[in-house]
């Protein structure tokens, strides 16, 4: 391994160290659960300074991914939802997974849905994709991907 944190020759060098926040939750499948996990959330996203200016886009696409999750995807006796937020210098990702059986993702996004399917359901996923610069589906549906990244400012 060669770089500046191997290389003695290179001490002119200064390593650049980035801090990285990394936070895992369970909710159980409640609406009532979402607001004080976001409210949580949202104090470190905002602390980590890793987005500074888009918290406020990052926090409805979240409330609406949990809001997702609880409603649509854990079935009668499935009863948590799961959280995955890395932040790190300049973005934000985040992973939402249900423990339902997900669903066509495609009939939502306009993947082959009616324009009247889509105007009946898929709003909140229509609102994430507005607000978060990355939105995808893994797992048959039951798990969102987001990810939101930082404007440079040129000031």
């Amino acid at each position: 391994m060669r770089g500046p944190l191997s290389s003695p020759s290179r001490s002119s060098e200064k390593p650049i160290w980035s801090s990285i926040l990394e936070i895992a939750s369970w909710i159980p499948s409640r609406i009532q659960a979402i607001s004080a996990l976001v409210d949580r959330l949202m104090l470190l996203i905002e602390g980590s300074q890793c987005i500074p200016g888009e918290e406020p886009d990052v926090e409805l696409a979240l409330r609406e991914a949990l809001a997702n999750a609880v409603v649509h995807g854990n079935e009668k006796g499935q009863i948590k939802v799961h959280i995955c937020c890395r932040c790190g210098p300049g973005e934000i990702s985040i992973v939402v997974s249900d423990q339902g059986k997900g669903f066509d993702f495609r009939k939502i996004t306009g993947d082959g849905g009616t324009p009247e399917a889509t105007r009946e359901k898929g709003g909140g996923i229509q609102l994430m994709k507005t607000y978060m610069d990355e939105v995808y589906f893994e797992r048959g549906g039951s798990e969102v991907h987001m990810r939101k990244r930082a404007r440079r400012s040129w000031h």
